[in-house]
């Protein structure tokens, strides 16, 4: 914030988190770097059971995973995951 002759401004708001790149492991964990450089690792794991995500328990529709406009997505974007999320519940790795 800052002030200019009496007034308070908010600063310009941050860039929305994306997802620059994404790979999957085994175990239905993704490896995800995002538009700030950092990666992290997520397991999706708990997820599987929630009926939202209960198509990616098969590994091969979970392998099939893509980008769209920065959000990961699978099923032509039937199935997707917010990158807030992957970065809050991610645990960060080497960029590897």
């Amino acid at each position: 914030m800052k002030v200019i002759e009496g007034i308070a401004y908010a600063d310009a708001p941050a860039a929305p988190l994306k997802v620059a790149g994404v790979r999957p492991l085994g175990g239905h964990r993704l490896w995800v770097r995002f538009t700030t450089g950092e990666t992290r690792v997520f397991d999706f794991t708990p997820l599987l059971s929630t009926p939202a995500f209960a198509p990616l328990i098969d590994e091969k529709v979970f392998s099939a995973i893509g980008i769209d406009y920065g959000v990961p997505v699978w099923n032509d974007g039937e199935v997707d995951i917010s990158p807030d999320t992957l970065y809050r519940q991610g645990v960060p790795c080497g960029n590897h």
